[in-house]
């Protein structure tokens, strides 16, 4: 805990940290947030972005072989972009009516792991594998990526360990493509981890390490252990560019399927993209991306729990990932187990302090009524965290910020991106849908 004094001080300056304390929904306009034009120069650009990109096409006809159910897609790993109409007719009866039109990016449908984590777990681990197998020798950027599928590849990565810290889905994209690729892989979780994950993981060939604590707990063990082996490469979610520059290519893609549907972004016809935020790693890179693409014409949103504000806190009091959630008396307790967290990422909370719009702040019951009128209404599932962006539009709107920003709202494109939902076995839906109804009724 940080010392009552010092406490008080940020509340002095930032009197919405009084309720942030008081675990109230919150709505918080980013008073740092820069034009493109005159953002800082960040470590990591659009030729990265680029560079990104090639290497999943490098790896394209490796998900071919490993993974056939990539084949109709040629090994593209991609989502649908969904127009969702009767939802936003849904969200209409309540908290006022949403102008301009809502989408659903549906990474719950993005294959293998169904959710985004494997956007940046997946590109870090393809990316380690890449630089050994070359240095061995073994591999040539010209080559065939599906020769990684044979025995050889697989023997060779065995002499080497994956080690990530997760409260779910990342654990769960990084064990699957190590696992296949043939590396020890171990995944240390938080109490928070639902049992189905750890059991999938399990069944894929990962190690778990269970900790009763929470997320920071998990990740701390799992770095100290992995760094201590010469042969072992750690998931960093708390620091990794390389996690944060693979959710990048997502705005590469989603600017493609926003081409494809005719839609423009532009000074009058204005893109906000709403995103669960966790440790800030995806939604940061997401919102990377889209302002390396549409600059000062996107607006992007992160939405985290009441009770684990990680980001917001660390931007509000400006200690950005010195401070946790534990530090201001929050128990860092949810039901959005991606979203347990209770101290931001070092590396994307420093990007997204410029480029970030807002953020909000969400009960744990409404993101189980989100989940159900999103059943009633388009047939889609979603697991609880993945639901949080669905309160973006309502409560942009709710705010000064398209006067401040002279924006036309009629014109606007809401994206509330989905990020996982696809893998939850089929007693956890009914179980999480029913305790949305109970919420409707």
């Amino acid at each position: 805990m940080y010392p009552i004094n010092k406490i008080e001080a940020f509340i002095k300056s930032a009197p919405i940290l009084q309720e942030i304390i008081a675990a109230k929904p919150v709505s918080w306009l980013n008073p740092e947030l820069e034009s493109m034009q005159t953002a800082p120069k960040f470590s990591i650009s659009m030729e990265d972005m680029r560079a990104a990109e090639q290497l999943w096409t490098r790896f394209a006809p490796f998900f071919v072989k490993a993974f056939p159910e990539t084949e109709k897609s040629h090994g593209v790993l991609e989502s649908p972009l969904r127009e969702i109409s009767k939802m936003k007719s849904l969200l209409n009866e309540h908290n006022g009516a949403i102008e301009g039109r809502l989408f659903l990016k549906c990474d719950n449908e993005l294959p293998i792991s169904g959710s985004i984590k494997a956007r940046g777990g997946f590109f870090e681990i393809m990316k380690y594998a890449e630089e050994l197998a070359l240095e061995a020798g073994l591999l040539k950027m010209e080559d065939d990526y599906s020769i990684l599928t044979s025995p050889k590849f697989n023997e060779f990565f065995s002499q080497y360990k994956i080690g990530v810290g997760s409260t779910g889905n990342l654990g769960l994209s990084i064990g699957i493509i190590s696992a296949k690729l043939g590396f020890q892989v171990t995944v240390y979780v938080s109490a928070d981890a639902k049992q189905w994950k750890k059991d999938l993981l399990r069944e894929k060939g990962a190690i778990i390490i269970e900790f009763a604590g929470d997320f920071s707990e998990a990740i701390l063990a799992g770095r100290q252990q992995t760094k201590a082996d010469p042969k072992a490469h750690f998931v960093d979610d708390e620091d990794s560019q390389d996690l944060f520059l693979g959710y990048t290519v997502g705005a590469l893609r989603i600017a493609e399927q926003l081409k494809e549907q005719y839609i423009q972004v532009d000074a009058e016809h204005p893109l906000f993209v709403y995103s669960p935020c966790g440790v800030g790693g995806s939604p940061g890179g997401t919102a990377f991306g889209l302002k390396q693409i549409y600059g000062d014409h996107v607006h992007c949103f992160f939405v985290e729990p009441t009770h684990c504000p990680a980001v917001l806190i660390g931007l509000v009091t400006g200690e950005m990932s010195h401070i946790s959630v534990q530090d201001i008396g929050l128990d860092n307790k949810t039901e959005a187990d991606g979203l347990a967290v209770g101290r931001a990422s070092h590396f994307a909370t420093e990007i997204s302090k410029h480029l970030i719009s807002g953020i909000f702040t969400i009960e744990d019951e409404q993101l189980f009524k989100l989940l159900a009128q999103l059943k009633d209404s388009e047939n889609i599932f979603l697991e609880p965290s993945a639901t949080a962006g669905f309160i973006g539009p309502q409560r942009t709107q709710k705010t000064e910020y398209a006067k401040m920003h002279h924006l036309n709202m009629k014109n606007a494109t809401h994206i509330v991106w989905a990020t996982g939902g696809m893998l939850v076995p089929g007693y956890e839906r009914k179980t999480f849908y029913e305790r949305g109804r109970k919420q409707l009724r």
